[in-house]
C-alpha cells in the first residue's frame, strides 16, 4: 500500500508554489522549475544537482560557468547574485531556502527603466550590476565597489567612492591594463578614472578603490555586452 507520506509532501509543495506569489515573490520565471525538496550543496561538490542549479541560473541570466555538475568559484558568484537579488542569506551553500528561490525567483529591480532600454544599473546597496536588454535583464553579476575608506598606496591618496549618478562608457581597453591602483580586466571606463572590470578579488563586501569590481570570468562577457556610449546608473 502505498505510503501517505510522499502524498503529503506533494501537496505541501504544490500548497508552497501557488502561495509564493502571495507572499510578495513574484515569478518572472515559470515558477516550480526546480522542486524546493533538494539536498544542501556546497563549494567543490559534483553532482546532477549541482548541473540543476547551473542550468537553472544561467536561465535566469546570471552566469554560472560550465553546466558540468561542479561547483566551482564561477557558480558560487552567480549564487551571491542571485541571493542578493531574492533577499537571501549572502552564502556559498545552496539550502532549502535557495531551491525555493530557484523555483519562483524574483524579478530583478530595475531603478531607472525610464533611462533607455539598453543600459547598466549598479546597486550600491546589493553590490549587483545588471545589463537590459530591450528593458530586460539580460546578465546580472554579483560585484564589489568603493570600500568608502581613505587610502595612500603607491605615492597617491584618496577617498574609496563609486560615484552615484548618471553616466556613460567612454573608453575601452580589450586586454588587461594596469592603472594607477593595480590591474584591471577589460576596463570600460564611465567616470573619469572610474571603471568596471574583471578582478581576481571580488568579496562580498564594497572593497574597491572606486571602480566596480566584476567577478574575472564573467568580465569578458560584460565587455561584450557593454558598447562604448552605453549609459551606466550607479545608485
Amino acid at each position: 500500500m502505498p505510503s501517505w507520506k510522499p502524498l503529503r509532501r506533494a501537496a505541501f509543495v504544490g500548497a508552497l508554489s501557488a502561495a509564493l506569489p502571495l507572499l510578495g515573490a513574484p515569478a518572472y520565471a515559470a515558477p516550480g522549475t526546480v522542486a524546493p525538496d533538494r539536498p544542501t550543496l556546497r563549494l567543490g561538490d559534483y553532482r546532477a544537482e549541482v548541473r540543476t542549479v547551473q542550468r537553472r541560473l544561467r536561465d535566469l541570466h546570471y552566469d554560472p560557468g560550465a553546466v558540468d555538475g561542479l561547483f566551482t568559484e564561477d557558480l558560487r558568484a552567480a549564487l551571491w547574485a542571485f541571493k542578493k537579488i531574492n533577499r537571501l542569506p549572502v552564502t556559498t551553500v545552496v539550502d532549502a531556502r535557495t531551491w525555493t528561490a530557484l523555483a519562483s525567483p524574483r524579478r530583478p529591480p530595475a531603478f531607472r527603466p525610464e533611462g533607455g532600454g539598453n543600459r547598466v544599473e549598479i546597486s550600491l546597496r546589493r553590490q549587483v550590476l545588471t545589463v537590459f536588454r530591450g528593458n530586460r535583464p539580460a546578465f546580472i553579476t554579483h560585484v564589489s565597489t568603493g570600500s568608502r575608506r581613505a587610502y595612500c598606496e603607491r605615492g597617491g591618496c584618496g577617498s574609496a567612492i563609486t560615484p552615484r549618478g548618471s553616466f556613460r562608457v567612454y573608453r575601452k581597453i580589450h586586454k588587461w591594463h594596469v592603472g594607477p591602483l593595480g590591474a584591471m580586466y577589460k576596463p570600460i571606463y564611465f567616470h573619469g578614472g572610474i571603471a568596471m572590470h574583471g578582478s581576481v578579488r571580488v568579496p562580498r563586501r564594497p572593497a574597491s578603490h572606486g571602480c566596480v569590481r566584476v567577478p574575472l570570468t564573467q568580465a569578458a562577457k560584460l565587455y561584450r555586452m557593454v558598447p562604448k556610449g552605453a549609459r551606466v546608473y550607479v545608485r
